[in-house]
């Protein structure tokens, strides 16, 4: 009995919420899910790309390619959630000494997993700015996608992610720099 971890030794009640960390792995299965929509969406809009090529200007290459890179960008989103999310809330992946081993996941914990999600989503809040900007030229033309407003908000929502960023990795320095003087005082 001495190999039972001390969270089972302590009751009924503490295994139970202990262990309704498993009710977070349908949530991560169905995130994989998601991320198979999403390959699928990548590969039809690659496959819209290559056969459509010649018919194509330059500005709708790009706005394809960036929709190419939004889809990984959001995927790449969706791994660092499952894995990292995983990780932190459920279960050790047990993947030291793997070659494959993501580098960020053999320190990630909740506040490293939020600072590199709102890294994540400012790159893809960044593309969708960056599609609006080329398409900004057509603004009060028949069928434009976009109004001045709309282009107004979606800067502003972009500068809101970035404060944001900004003001979780300073939280985060303030505490390790609380931790760093505990450690140190102790």
């Amino acid at each position: 009995m001495s190999d039972v971890p001390t969270v089972y030794k302590s009751g009924f009640l503490p295994a139970l919420i202990f262990s309704s960390r498993w009710l977070q792995l349908p949530l991560y299965l169905g995130l994989i899910i998601a991320q198979c929509a999403y390959v699928f969406l990548f590969l039809k809009e690659l496959l819209h790309l290559v056969t459509d090529v010649t018919s194509m200007n330059e500005q709708q290459i790009m706005l394809i390619v960036l929709g190419l890179i939004d889809v990984v960008m959001i995927s790449n989103l969706l791994v660092m959630v499952i894995v990292g999310g995983y990780e932190t809330f459920v279960s050790r992946l047990r993947l030291d000494g793997h070659p494959d081993q993501p580098e960020w996941l053999s320190h990630v914990n909740a506040t490293v997993l939020k600072v590199k999600l709102a890294m994540a989503i400012i790159g893809i809040s960044s593309i969708h700015l960056l599609k609006t900007f080329i398409e900004a030229g057509n603004i009060g033309m028949p069928g434009a996608k976009f109004t001045e407003a709309g282009v107004m908000w979606q800067t502003i929502i972009h500068m809101a992610f970035i404060a944001s960023a900004i003001g979780i990795a300073y939280t985060d320095l303030l505490m390790q720099r609380v931790s760093s003087a505990n450690k140190a005082g102790h």
